[in-house]
């Protein structure tokens, strides 16, 4: 469990900020993943060893911004991008790919990550809740990629891992679209009381993301294959990083954990240790990257 340190002490501080502004020195470019062009933010000494964040569902780079500068001042090269179909890269997709498909689906994104990652070489990945199922995916097939792995709220199950979510698990076995439908209305009448500027960012993303991938998505996180086997046979130091009131219990966490062979990490927070837990989290992060 994380103890009460000027880490935890920062982050009960931390104010509201403007999610578009990342930090001074950061560079905005375009990355040509097979789906399409992916807009990619990233920060840091360019010899430094690479420290790739991968956002969730409805998600973008920017729910990074607080831990960008952190890592990045811990002598690490970090960068993070749009998923296909999301925000900045919403037009990136299926549609794109050769030969052309219908649907969003794992294979298009775990492609997309291995290509970023073949383009500059092996990183410590993270990824936030549904990344860290791709993330996952795509050490199994690429270990060679990844110097270590960090599973941030990512749902710690396999199939339909709604089924293990605090309270709504016995009644989550719905259509995607309508499960996406409670998702996005949650999101949209900020259920998680998020601050201003955060929920005015939030809805404005929204509203750039088609849909159907949100739809698809969700799908995907209803039929997630069982690899804890082949987790557990890498040499992928893999670290859980987690908040103590996340959607998924902790033991179920825990026993995960085990099951893969990674270390835990509690935060007095929810699902977002990225947003609400920056300085504890990144003090794990270098520690973690660290020990490989």
């Amino acid at each position: 469990m994380t103890t009460i340190d000027d880490e935890l002490a920062r982050d009960r501080a931390i104010d509201d900020i403007d999610w578009h502004a990342f930090p001074e020195g950061t560079e905005h470019d375009r990355f040509a993943a097979p789906s399409g062009s992916l807009a990619r933010v990233r920060l840091g000494d360019a010899d430094a060893e690479r420290v790739v964040l991968v956002p969730g569902v409805a998600g973008s780079k920017e729910d990074f911004l607080r831990i960008f500068p952190l890592i990045a001042a811990a002598g690490f090269r970090v960068e993070s991008f749009d998923l296909a179909g999301h925000y900045e890269s919403a037009a990136a997709g299926p549609h794109a790919l050769v030969p052309p498909r219908e649907r969003y689906d794992f294979a298009l994104f775990v492609d997309d990550l291995i290509a970023l990652l073949e383009d500059g070489g092996p990183a410590h990945v993270l990824g936030h809740s549904f990344a860290g199922l791709v993330i996952e995916l795509a050490a199994v097939r690429r270990p060679d990629l990844f110097r270590s792995m960090v599973l941030a709220s990512a749902p710690p199950a396999v199939g339909q891992v709604f089924r293990g979510v605090k309270h709504i698990g016995p009644i989550s076995d719905m259509s995607p679209h309508r499960a996406a439908g409670l998702i996005l209305w949650g999101i949209r009448y900020n259920l998680n009381r998020e601050p201003a500027r955060r929920i005015e960012f939030v809805r404005e993303r929204m509203a750039a993301t088609p849909r159907p991938v949100i739809d698809d998505v969700v799908g995907l996180m209803m039929t997630m294959p069982d690899v804890r086997a082949d987790l557990a046979a890498l040499e992928v130091p893999t670290l859980i990083a987690v908040g103590e009131r996340d959607l998924w219990p902790l033991a179920q966490y825990r026993e995960f954990a085990e099951r893969i062979r990674a270390d835990v990490r509690v935060y007095p927070v929810g699902h977002s240790p990225t947003e609400t837990a920056p300085h504890q989290l990144t003090r794990d992060l270098v520690r973690h990257f660290g020990a490989v």
